[in-house]
């Protein structure tokens, strides 16, 4: 048994019969006798494999002694007939050989082909490569078709100029993944070479190492080939150098497709990736920066991007007034004013470095260089290749330690310019990468500044616009908190966005004649300025039609002629969009009934005291702005103490779309919160943070109201007949109970009151009088009902007139006065401050009874 060793690793399997004792030997394994043939790099390549392999053993007289059945039959002839012949007999020309055997030669060229005569057939032509056999005289001849020779030499040939490139790694690892052959890794100059023995952790790092080592004993075990995978590799000497490699690999077999190791190219594509890598941090850029209309979110978002994907560390700087929205100097003059505050900050290698200006903190007035200010002039990159560098423009060790990273070594600078204005710096840190910045990041840096300062600078405007809105929209709503001895109420209002946006919803509180007081709630459609704008409009034509004393009803009929009015005067485009809802509640605390009518809105909810909540069915009728329909009115008790609750539908659908739903669960969270005992405030502030923990798509108005009655025995009441006798009576009537109520210092000035109201009542209405007085802390309100319609109306009486001048000592005496309307007739009201005399009704009182005596 012979054993050929390969230097391709494997070992030739040739089977053959012959010699002396017709033994059959096969070519493989270890030799049981051992004659061991070798022969140099490229003769067999990858010889044996299939199987079209022969050999021809001669002795030193050219005869052939011994010969492979593969042998025998590639000649045309048996065995038995090949054996014990010259070789000289087997070949189409004799002459070939062109030494003796017994000479010590070699019969033929160490490699060639040769024609040999065919048994049954012409000349055939064969490869033939000799190898003399160690210990021996004998000589070997290994045999194959010339076709299959020549595909052999080319794998060779391939192997040899693929093991020669200076492009390409090759790397041939063994089943443990240890290199078992290299060309050196050419490519990855300055980093260290593999060698024979080696595992890919001697040369890279541990992490990078072991993820390539995972694929490639994939391959090794599936055999499935990689091809083309990308791999990044960081030198795990002091350079710390990174490349990315395309690695494509495949597995090594022998003949009995057994694993013997991998294969693997690797090219260097660094350059490629790096391109790559800043054309995905651009189209990155182009993604998030701009997202967002906030100055501040924006220069994070730009900050985030540069991290890690250019450097290490990265800072933005912002003009203060950019901040505030507002207009910057255009260009930057050298000693000028450079305000600029540190908004937003990435690290890669942890948290934000404690000796480093923090966010929030002021930038100092840096030393002024010349070439420094021109670049920023001009909106050039700043670029700076060392650590040293900066240190030498700062000059200052305490601006070094807080503005230079400790181990900050290179950097790149950016003013961010827009519209002709300085905005703000970026900066860029490499700490741990080891390689400097590249004029291609420069240029990344300088195109991404330059899109982010006009995302800045349409943040700026946006800021200033908003602003501007906001402050519109907080002077046409109301106090949030409002407190009267019958109601106190707590509004709360949530721009949709979560501030970013403005609309037209609204609430109000409205104090009224007799203590009543009114509670509106109401959206406008649409969003913006003129959302806002409208809402104003709105809430001023409330107030007024408030103050006139209409009911519910009536009040949203004359809103909706003055909304159909709006809709006229606006654009045709824009007459669509021209609308609200609303909802008009009226409390009356005498009574403690609540009249309410509505607009489209959804309806209120009443807690009681107890925490058990109910809704209010009101009718609906038809948004602001329709028409032609009316305005139905819902009456309801309302328990002292109980808490009403109006809102708009943005609170309704900030967590659900069904409306109904929305409302149940806005009620029973209302219901949940009253069963303890919190502010109103405390309550609003619960349910907005509940439905705004994500940004709303639409504003959210929520309106809390606590009502209280007046006591019974706060209120008095009386009907007199249509009698002028009876003007005396009412006023010994309210005389004694304005003493009951130790009110005895408003006696005068009432009973004069009173005196004026209930003549004028039998004078011009006819019919019974009712009378009625009731008080607060601070308030004494005397009504007087008649059947009648006219309006009473303030005139000044010439010196000759006998009268027309009740009206006018009711106004002089009192704090106000009106009337209001209803189905039978009219009411006119009075209020009067129930503390002390007044320095003018004081005089009036001296006047009077001075002309009584």
């Amino acid at each position: 048994m012979v054993d050929l060793v390969c230097p391709l690793m494997y070992r030739a399997q040739v089977p053959f019969v012959g010699g002396p004792r017709g033994h059959r030997y096969i070519l493989e394994g270890k030799p049981r006798r051992p004659p061991q043939v070798r022969w140099p790099m490229a003769n067999l390549s990858e010889r044996g494999a299939t199987g079209e392999t022969g050999v021809i053993l001669l002795d030193r007289a050219g005869v052939v002694r011994r010969c492979s059945g593969t042998a025998a039959e590639l000649l045309g002839y048996t065995v038995a007939e090949v054996c014990g012949r010259p070789i000289t007999t087997l070949l189409e020309d004799p002459s070939q050989p062109t030494r003796s055997v017994a000479a010590g030669a070699l019969p033929f060229t160490s490699h060639g082909t040769t024609l040999f005569r065919h048994g049954s057939r012409g000349p055939v032509e064969l490869t033939v490569a000799q190898v003399p056999l160690d210990g021996s005289s004998e000589v070997a001849l290994i045999v194959t078709p010339a076709s299959e020779a020549g595909m052999w030499e080319q794998s060779s040939a391939f192997l040899h100029a693929l093991l020669t490139q200076e492009q390409l790694g090759i790397v041939l690892f063994d089943t443990g993944l240890t290199v078992a052959r290299t060309n050196g890794t050419p490519g990855m100059d300055g980093w260290p070479h593999l060698h024979a023995g080696d595992h890919l952790a001697d040369v890279i790092s541990t992490e990078d190492a072991n993820e390539a080592e995972t694929r490639l004993r994939r391959v090794l075990e599936t055999g499935v080939a990689q091809v083309s995978g990308e791999q990044r590799m960081r030198a795990r000497d002091a350079s710390k150098q990174e490349r990315s490699f395309s690695v494509s690999a495949f597995r090594l077999e022998d003949g009995h497709a057994r694993p013997t190791g991998v294969a693997a190219l690797f090219i260097d594509n660094t350059e490629q990736w790096r391109a790559r890598r800043r054309t995905e941090v651009s189209h990155q850029a182009s993604d998030r920066i701009g997202a967002s209309l906030d100055v501040t979110r924006t220069a994070q978002d730009m900050a985030s991007v540069l991290v890690p994907a250019l450097g290490d560390m990265a800072t933005v700087e912002i003009v203060d007034s950019v901040l505030e929205g507002d207009e910057t100097p255009k260009g930057l003059l050298p000693g000028g004013p450079r305000s600029l505050r540190r908004v937003a900050v990435a690290s890669s290698v942890g948290p934000w470095p404690a000796e480093l200006i923090p966010v929030g903190g002021v930038i100092p007035n840096l030393p002024d260089t010349a070439h420094v200010h021109r670049a920023a002039l001009h909106g050039d990159t700043v670029f700076s290749a060392t650590r040293q560098e900066m240190a030498d423009l700062l000059d200052d060790p305490e601006l070094i330690r807080s503005m230079l990273p400790a181990k900050g070594h290179s950097a790149v600078v950016a003013p961010l310019f827009a519209r002709g204005h300085f905005l703000g710096v970026v900066g860029v840190w490499r700490t741990e990468r080891p390689e400097p910045f590249q004029q291609e990041d420069t240029d990344l840096l300088f195109d991404i500044a330059a899109r982010a300062a006009l995302s800045l600078d349409n943040a700026r405007r946006y800021t200033r616009e908003h602003r501007a809105a906001v402050a519109l929209q907080q002077r046409l709503l109301p106090r949030a908190v409002t407190r009267t001895t019958v109601a106190e109420s707590a509004g709360h209002y949530i721009p949709a966005g979560g501030g970013a946006d403005i609309s037209g919803d609204w609430f109000d509180v409205i104090p009224l004649p007799s203590l009543r007081v009114a509670f509106v709630v109401g959206d406008v459609i649409g969003h913006g300025l003129h959302a806002a704008a409208t809402m104003g409009r709105l809430r001023t034509a409330i107030h007024t039609l408030a103050d006139l004393e209409f009911a519910p009803g009536e009040l949203l009929s004359h809103l909706d002629d003055l909304v159909q009015q709006l809709a006229d005067e606006a654009a045709p485009h824009l007459k669509d969009t021209i609308g609200a809802t609303c909802l008009y509640a009226l409390y009356d605390p005498v009574t403690g009934t609540c009249s309410l009518a509505s607009a489209g809105h959804p309806p209120p909810a009443e807690i009681r005291p107890d925490g058990a909540g109910r809704l209010i069915t009101v009718s609906p009728g038809p948004p602001l702005g329709v028409g032609g329909m009316p305005f139905e009115e819902t009456t309801v008790d309302l328990e002292p103490g109980g808490t009403l609750a109006l809102y708009t539908d943005g609170l309704v659908h900030a967590r659900f779309d069904d409306a109904d739903q929305g409302i149940r669960e806005l009620l029973d969270s209302l219901s949940s919160l009253c069963r303890h005992d919190e502010t109103l405030t405390d309550i609003g502030h619960a349910v907005v943070a509940e439905l705004t923990e994500t940004p709303s798509r639409d504003d959210m108005a929520l309106l809390l109201a606590r009502t209280r009655r007046i006591p019974a025995s706060a209120i008095a009441d009386w009907t007199f007949p249509d009698d002028p006798a009876a003007v005396a009576d009412a006023r010994r009537a309210v005389a004694r109970q304005l003493a009951a109520w130790e009110l005895d210092h408003m006696a005068f000035t009432t009973e004069l009151i009173v005196s004026e109201l209930v003549t004028n009542a039998i004078r011009y209405a006819r019919g019974t009088v009712g009378l009625r007085l009731f008080h607060d802390d601070a308030t004494l309100v005397c009504e007087v009902t008649d059947s009648s319609n006219t309006q009473p109306r303030l005139r000044r009486a010439r010196a000759g007139d006998e009268g027309g001048r009740g009206l006018f000592l009711v106004a002089q005496l009192s704090k106000r006065w009106g009337s209001r309307y209803h189905q039978t007739g009219k009411t006119i009201w009075v209020e009067e401050s129930t503390t002390a005399l007044s320095a003018q009704e004081t005089a009036l009182a001296a006047v009077w009874d001075s002309a009584t005596l």
